[in-house]
């Protein structure tokens, strides 16, 4: 069955350039689809038109009846006052709109036994138990804990939240709303490590249809199942996941270029023969000038057909390396740092020397970038020190970029910062992708991507020996993604990073730094052994945790262990014989909503006791 389809769909924000130009495709139930391509060439205009949210200019766009739809990077505005709650309960509105609805039916059956409301009251219960009324507050406890969404934001006003919170908790709704159709749109940008796993692997067993734009490459790879790609408005398609859609887009693009070549060297030949023939003609064989028309046809549709394939450009330069003298490249010694009550580190002292990569990795809130920006000097630590060598030389991009003078253009902020000449500085940003009018653009008026591109074309004039960067991919596309790692292959010199971009870590991280409840876990090694490291780890504890058990020394025994054991189990016995008489009056009662209620209410205290009489059991039996 098809979920969504896409009919020559075309939509325009400028006269005379169309964004979508015919795009057509179709999606299947339960398919997990890539839509690819590079920044500005219509990925989100094509989920804003599926949600509903914008229209189009021609063509069609549908989605199957029945299905329910959710775009994340669309955040409804709620009721003021609203708090995170709230808003991840809205989540089940038809639910609790169904739970009123069935109480308002046991009130009126108090006084009538009418056989419309019994039937509606039947049908509402079992909606009621198939769409999971009675799992809501397990299902909102799972996902906010799977998207690291606690207690403490749950009771917050949601519009105090942060952009990258609001998505969250955003992401959550829509889990929770058990939507047909998802539209991800850079669902990984705002989640830490751990959230994107979890989403990983929510989405691996979702069995509704997803259509995911990400510059996350390790997302596509895990999660999509193909791709499409957007290329001037129209599709390409491609069957499998990310590193296939890699290496198939390079097959395609050098089979072009033979088409290509080989056609260049057929109109080359036919050429030559027609200016043969028409000369020959001339020499009094008039019948030739036919035939040579006839080859100039030829050329004419073989230069119709032939268009020169076309890469998008590869980073051109690199970064200006110092000569590093010493073993030292950055000490980090006994360092502590606190806000109000909230502890970031305890003591952590680290060594860097010369040439090491290091990834520093965490969740969001433990303290990354203030550490970066305490090695930057941008922040005091509480207690201890860190210093760089004597022969270091830093440079820094940071996770926002600023700059001094937001009303320069990019070529005049590269003249004034960088010292070069007008050409070298349009070599340079022509680089990294600012060419013609795009160097005229006031850098204020840049995005975020935009933003880091230049700092980044900026820090790459200086002599460097320790680069650190933070979160050097956000807001990047997958091309602005190769260009900085094509530029980092040859850096050999210190690299210090902070970085949720899985694929960026595994291709750079000879070391991991693992931030966490205020240490720094140091492994030296990739981020594969890393993981496995971790893995190995955690079996290892559960090992000595349960050996740790067996050793506890035993207490003595009492006289009336016995007697209580004995007591423990008549009393459990006792309550299971209850659990089954509920169960029993659960099915007698299936029809009575209010009744039902009342049961359930008595089971889960029934559980509750049930549950510390199993653990007295345990105890008294080891005793």
């Amino acid at each position: 069955m098809i979920d969504i389809s896409v009919s020559s769909l075309v939509k325009s924000f400028e006269l005379g350039k169309n964004i979508l130009d015919g795009l057509s495709f179709t999606v299947n139930t339960g398919e997990r689809v890539g839509i690819l391509g590079h920044n500005g060439c219509g990925k989100t205009t094509l989920l804003r038109i599926l949600s509903g949210e914008i229209g189009y200019d021609s063509g069609d766009a549908m989605i199957a009846p029945s299905r329910r739809i959710g775009l994340i990077s669309q955040i409804p505005v709620f009721p003021e006052g609203w708090t995170t709650e709230d808003v991840l309960r809205s989540a089940h509105s038809r639910l609790y709109a169904i739970n009123d609805r069935l109480e308002e039916l046991t009130g009126l059956m108090e006084t009538s036994q009418a056989p419309e409301l019994l039937r509606e009251f039947d049908r509402l219960s079992e909606d009621f138990r198939r769409l999971g009324g009675y799992n809501m507050e397990i299902d909102r406890n799972r996902v906010a804990s799977g998207l690291q969404i606690p207690a403490s934001m749950r009771s917050q006003p949601f519009d105090s939240l942060s952009g990258g919170e609001r998505t969250r908790v955003n992401l959550a709704r829509l889990i929770l709303e058990d939507t047909d159709i998802l539209l991800l749109d850079e669902p990984t940008n705002h989640l830490d490590l751990r959230a994107t796993q979890w989403l990983e692997d929510y989405l691996l067993h979702f069995k509704g249809t997803v259509l995911a734009v990400s510059h996350d490459r390790y997302f596509l790879d895990r999660v999509v199942q193909r791709c499409i790609e957007i290329d001037d408005g129209k599709a390409e398609f491609y069957s499998g996941n990310y590193s296939f859609y890699v290496e198939e887009r390079q097959r395609r693009y050098e089979e072009k270029l033979k088409k290509y070549e080989k056609d260049q060297a057929k109109i080359e030949q036919l050429t030559k023969a027609a200016d043969q023939l028409h000369l020959w003609a001339f020499m009094g064989n008039d019948k030739l000038h036919k035939r040579a028309f006839s080859m100039e046809k030829r050329i004419e549709k073989l230069n119709q057909n032939s268009e020169r394939p076309t890469q998008q450009k590869k980073l051109s330069m690199a970064f200006k390396q110092a000569d590093f003298n010493g073993d030292e490249a950055l000490v980090i010694e006994g360092v502590s740092k606190s806000f109000g009550e909230k502890k970031l580190f305890d003591s952590l002292s680290l060594l860097v020397t010369g040439g090491e990569r290091i990834a520093l990795i965490g969740d969001n809130g433990t303290g990354k970038s203030t550490l970066i920006k305490m090695i930057m000097g941008q922040e005091t630590p509480d207690t201890g020190y860190i210093a760089l060598g004597p022969a270091v030389k830093a440079a820094y991009l940071p996770q926002i970029v600023n700059f001094s003078n937001p009303e320069r253009s990019a070529l005049d902020t590269m003249l004034y910062d960088c010292r070069c000449t007008p050409q070298q500085a349009r070599d340079r940003l022509a680089a990294f992708g600012f060419r013609g009018e795009d160097v005229f653009t006031q850098v204020g008026a840049l995005s975020g991507g935009e933003k880091s591109r230049l700092r980044l074309c900026m820090l790459m004039g200086s002599n460097i020996n320790l680069l650190i960067l933070d979160e050097p991919t956000n807001h990047l596309d997958i091309a602005s993604r190769e260009w900085i790692e094509s530029a980092l292959a040859d850096y050999t010199e210190a690299l210090l990073f902070v970085s949720h971009d899985r694929y960026f870590i595994e291709s750079f991280a000879q070391r991991i730094w693992a931030l966490e409840g205020g240490k720094i876990s140091d492994y030296r090694g990739g981020y594969k052994e890393y993981l496995s490291w971790r893995e190995r780890q955690a079996v290892t504890a559960a090992v000595v945790k349960t050996a740790v058990k067996k050793a506890e020394p035993r207490k003595p025994k009492q006289k009336n262990t016995a007697r209580e054991l004995a007591k423990a189990e008549r009393e459990i016995e006792r309550l299971e014989a209850k659990q089954a008489e509920l169960d029993k009056q659960a099915e007698e009662f299936s029809s009575d909503y209010q009744k039902l209620m009342e049961i359930e209410e008595e089971k889960a205290a029934l559980d509750a006791e049930l549950e510390q009489l199993y653990e007295r059991w345990e105890a008294l039996s080891d005793e």
